[in-house]
């Protein structure tokens, strides 16, 4: 059952109880709320905005299983002032949440479908939700494939998952690097290289993209050369968002809001405001 927060703006407490290290910039946080109350359900893709006090506020997705009730995830990339904050954030400490915010990614659309999840980086953490979702409804979709590329290996995130997607899930996972060392055996390249390589209908398929904006820029147009048409590729924008509920107008996008309109679009519904710079 969802909780329903009559004030947007006031943030609920949580208390962090435990942290782990995903990377040497990257971190995942468990929380629960200090009320005892379930948590709150959301979508696969939504956010939260996660207040750090006497510090500030950033949209974080959440990236941990839609079917748990037992605690709230985040995996954060220490970026900025307030994230950077963040990552020296002990166990026990109290944090602020507001949420959840935006729209999700379309897991009913997907359903019967081949899924093609692919991420850029930090950009896996948006997906894994829905990972999540497919594996506890595994019989009600096709093939799954998640194509993820990071700079280096010591950048890749939730690497001992991966193993149990497969062998028990049938689902494809295949990471590529920017920059390796002889010790590493995958990818060697961007990540939309990758998708010339799969095998999936582009008439009976969904396509799931999260990462850097030029990364999503030409995982669309590999699909699109595969002929998966705009209807059926999904990406999630990022920007500056204060409120979360498209009052302040910080993360204005065109005629769109990231926070309430977003951060999750049909490509078809935002390829034209993409196309022009500096918005």
């Amino acid at each position: 059952m969802s909780i329903q927060i009559s004030d947007p703006m006031l943030p609920e407490l949580y208390k962090v109880t435990k942290i782990q290290e995903n990377t040497h910039d990257t971190f995942t946080l468990e929380m629960v709320p200090k009320n005892k109350t379930k948590i709150f359900s959301f979508l696969p893709g939504q956010f939260n905005m996660i207040y750090l006090f006497g510090v500030g506020e950033v949209p974080i997705s959440i990236s941990g299983d839609p079917s748990s009730t037992d605690f709230l995830v985040h995996t954060i990339r220490a970026v900025g002032t307030v994230t950077d904050a963040m990552s020296k954030i002990k166990e026990g400490q109290t944090v602020g949440i507001r949420g959840p915010f935006g729209s999700h990614w379309p897991i009913e659309k997907a359903m019967g479908k081949d899924v093609l999840l692919i991420a850029g980086g930090i950009g896996l953490a948006p997906l894994r939700p829905v990972v999540y979702y497919i594996l506890a409804h595994r019989s009600k979709y096709r093939k799954v494939v998640l194509l993820y590329g990071t700079r280096s290996p010591d950048d890749i995130i939730y690497e001992e998952e991966y193993q149990n997607w497969q062998e028990n899930f049938d689902i494809t996972v295949e990471t590529t690097v920017d920059n390796t060392d002889s010790e590493w055996q995958g990818h060697v390249g961007i990540v939309s290289a990758l998708i010339s390589k799969k095998d999936f209908s582009p008439t009976n398929m969904v396509a799931i993209i999260c990462g850097p904006e030029i990364m999503m820029h030409f995982s669309v147009q590999e699909l699109v050369r595969r002929e998966v048409t705009w209807n059926d590729i999904y990406i999630s924008m990022e920007r500056n968002m204060k409120c979360a509920i498209g009052f302040c107008g910080h993360c204005q996008y065109g005629a769109k809001f990231i926070c309430k309109d977003g951060p999750v679009f049909c490509y078809s519904s935002i390829q034209e405001t993409l196309k022009r710079r500096e918005i």
